[in-house]
């Protein structure tokens, strides 16, 4: 029985894990609460690999947020994402735990790559100033999966997620991704029987959305290649692997999707005096199509299933 550690279950991308890691025959999924495990807690985490015997770890613990909170704590962003990173990364070696995936995000791209952005495009420009210290606590965590395959031999590998939605999102009014804002928004505006909902923007720049259970699988089929197939698609000082859909959407496509599923029937208006932000970001994912994967769920699919679950569990997400 291989015994897997996922770090982070709880969160939406973790949580994909575990359900489709369940169903693998011969793996045992192992999982710890906060209280049970505090991944910050340095001797807490060596003392936990020296007594749990895991084969692999699936990195998917962070400290995320939306731009919000990444200027409002810029200084706990990159130290807890850096000392998560650095005692699992570090005990998982001391434990001589060889098979870890670490998960990062598309943020770590300099904010005027150009598009699609290839792995390539990394520490070539300036990054988006907002983020950039949890940016920079995900590049440190490629370089330390880099730096360990170099000096030690392990089979540390990273992956780069584009924009994720799904399960298990977060659905706060104030601090969510733009995907759960704008379900949250067209259903209260459905329930109010609202005439209008208004958007931020010009509805043109373009974004790249993958649903979290793709990500999972992509997760799963990356830490499963065989040595030899990844190393001959990536490089010893380039080995991140981007993950995404490679098929973009203009804002006002999506938020005319979103409407659709949840079935708002009222105007849409673009408030042109709010900022659009970057024109386009979109992932280069051709060497992840080279080793073998690619998406399955579309948006309009993945957006049916996102909402279904909100409705399920909308209790939960109330002021």
């Amino acid at each position: 029985m291989k015994r897997v550690f996922v770090a982070g279950h709880r969160g939406m991308v973790g949580s994909a894990i575990v359900r489709q890691l369940s169903k693998v025959a011969g793996v045992e999924v192992i999982t710890c609460t906060r209280l049970e495990l505090d991944l910050l807690d340095g001797v807490a985490v060596k003392r936990f690999f020296e007594t749990e015997n895991i084969d692999q770890v699936y990195l998917a613990a962070a400290k995320v947020g939306g731009i919000i909170a990444n200027n409002t704590y810029p200084a706990e962003f990159i130290y807890e994402n850096l000392a998560i990173q650095n005692n699992i990364i570090h005990s998982a070696h001391l434990s001589d735990v060889n098979d870890l995936l670490f998960l990062g995000s598309s943020c770590i791209y300099p904010k005027f790559a150009e598009q699609p952005m290839g792995e390539s495009a990394l520490l070539t420009g300036v990054l988006e100033p907002t983020n950039e210290p949890y940016a920079i606590a995900k590049i440190a965590g490629i370089k330390m999966c880099e730096s360990y395959n170099r000096q030690y031999g392990r089979n540390y590998r990273s992956v780069m997620p584009t924009n994720l939605y799904g399960e298990n999102d977060n659905f706060h009014p104030e601090n969510s991704h733009v995907i759960p804002a704008l379900l949250r928004r067209f259903h209260e505006a459905k329930l109010a029987g609202a005439a209008e909902v208004v958007a931020w923007g010009s509805g043109t720049p373009m974004r790249e959305f993958l649903h979290v259970d793709d990500m999972a699988a992509a997760s799963i089929h990356v830490m499963n290649l065989d040595i030899e197939t990844y190393q001959a698609n990536t490089q010893e000082m380039l080995s991140h692997i981007n993950v995404g859909t490679g098929v973009d959407c203009t804002i006002r496509e999506l938020v005319e999707t979103v409407a659709k599923v949840v079935g708002f029937k009222g105007n849409i208006v673009f408030d042109v005096s709010k900022p659009d932000g970057t024109p386009r970001k979109l992932m280069d994912v051709s060497r992840l199509k080279s080793l073998g994967w690619e998406y399955r769920i579309s948006l309009e699919d993945g957006l049916l299933r996102t909402y279904k679950w909100f409705l399920e569990n909308q209790d939960n997400f109330r002021k």
